[in-house]
């Protein structure tokens, strides 16, 4: 990937209500060549969604929770039925989930982070967990957070990504020779 790529993916991820023209501004590139850039970039698929970081509070959610589980061992047929279990599951789930993905850490394999508008609903959430088969029910646990409470410094933010992002380009030693913009 080239550096003005990566810096125009870093400037979307801070702000992706960004003009094409201010962004070739900051890029020191013309207008064309960022809009021509962000079409290959979606095609390629290093951008799939835009999206902006509300105030959750105000939405009415009151709740973060990051759930984790163990699975039980399964064959390949078993997980194709507890996907299958699971998308119906999902159905008209009234949660505003972030993520749902497979990992390992913690004695887990399994993490849910999701958004609830009040205990009930997280309730509601992991008798919904414990109903996947494969399920481990003694192994669920779960943080949660208020997302209220004013000792929270940051719930969500791609800002700090951003900039992570081209640190890394630059360590791997793919910096351009002269600075953009």
């Amino acid at each position: 990937m080239k550096y003005v790529e990566r810096r125009l993916i870093s400037e979307l991820m801070k702000n992706s209500r960004r003009s094409d023209r201010d962004l070739a501004k900051v890029l020191g590139v013309s207008q064309p060549t960022i809009s021509r850039t962000i079409k290959k970039l979606e095609k390629e698929g290093y951008i799939k969604e835009y999206t902006i970081v509300p105030d959750f509070g105000k939405l009415g959610y009151t709740l973060l929770g990051y759930t984790l589980v163990k699975q039980h061992q399964a064959g390949d047929e078993k997980v194709k039925e507890v996907k299958n279990e699971t998308a119906k599951l999902d159905r008209g789930n009234p949660f505003a989930k972030i993520t749902v993905v497979q990992g390992e850490g913690l004695g887990k394999d399994l993490l849910f982070a999701s958004f609830y508008r009040d205990y009930s609903e997280f309730a509601e959430q992991m008798e919904r967990i414990k109903r996947i088969p494969i399920t481990d029910v003694n192994t669920i646990e779960t943080f949660l957070v208020n997302i209220s409470d004013p000792r929270n410094s940051r719930l969500l933010s791609m800002s700090k990504v951003a900039k992570h992002s081209l640190d890394l380009h630059k360590e791997e030693g793919n910096e351009p020779k002269k600075p953009l913009g």
